[in-house]
């Protein structure tokens, strides 16, 4: 971490940031990878595969931490989609498996701040089909790098602190935990203290060459497992990863 400097009243101040400038909105494009696509959500296009994939998580635990869902049938989570997805912030996203050619899951940007340089990303809802495969971690490090590359010094996540699963996949990915907010929100009718985890511009270059690694086709043996973690690769200094 960079000390602080000093103004002439010899208080302490933040680094300086010569050069920087805000970087632009993202743009609602299609971020292709080697296993899945992460495009546009498109009501008319995802809603009926998306509702099919996630309606296989027969106790719907998928939604417990989510504030809205489980949906009872396709036209209410279609009315919810198009209520709550077509905006520019949270902007949404559907993440298409290549194999099956089908959407399995979705997330989005959000609390996009240009001025501060800080992006989220969240309204992650996976389902089970897309689960703990290589496509549900290319996905998110696609998203992560398209906000490096626009310029993002910051990019968030944040669960709530009982979401034990959302919580181990932040630190998996290469997010670091900054703290928990007691009492931030309510919602569902019940107390939410929030848990907060942040990649900085700095750490990307790293993170970037640890994502690239795990994603290569040579770490997954023939039944599609893998071969070394990405957690055991995070740790590789980069001259050691070119």
């Amino acid at each position: 971490m960079d000390l602080p400097t000093t103004n002439h009243l010899g208080q302490p101040i933040g680094f300086a940031l010569p050069g920087w400038t805000p970087p632009p909105f993202p743009p609602r494009a299609t971020l292709s990878g080697r296993t899945c696509r992460v495009e546009p959500l498109d009501v008319d296009r995802h809603a009926a595969a998306l509702y099919k994939a996630f309606a296989t998580d027969t106790d719907d635990r998928g939604w417990t931490y989510l504030p809205y869902g489980p949906f009872a049938d396709l036209a209410s989570f279609t009315d919810w989609l198009s209520a709550h997805t077509v905006g520019s912030d949270p902007q949404f996203y559907a993440i298409i498996d290549l194999t099956s050619g089908s959407a399995t899951g979705m997330a989005s940007y959000l609390r996009i701040t240009p001025s501060a340089g800080s992006i989220e990303v969240g309204h992650i809802h996976y389902s089970p089909a897309l689960k703990q495969t290589p496509p549900a971690t290319e996905a998110m490090y696609l998203m992560m790098r398209q906000a490096f590359v626009l310029g993002y010094r910051r990019y968030e996540w944040k669960c709530d602190a009982l979401n034990a699963p959302s919580r181990a996949a932040a630190q998996r990915l290469g997010f670091s935990f900054e703290g928990i907010f007691r009492q931030a929100t309510v919602y569902k009718g019940r107390n939410r203290d929030t848990a907060w985890y942040a990649v900085i511009d700095r750490e990307w270059p790293a993170l970037r060459q640890a994502f690239e690694r795990w994603l290569e086709p040579e770490n997954f043996d023939a039944d599609g497992m893998q071969r070394t973690r990405l957690s055991d690769l995070k740790g590789i200094p980069l001259q050691a990863q070119i």
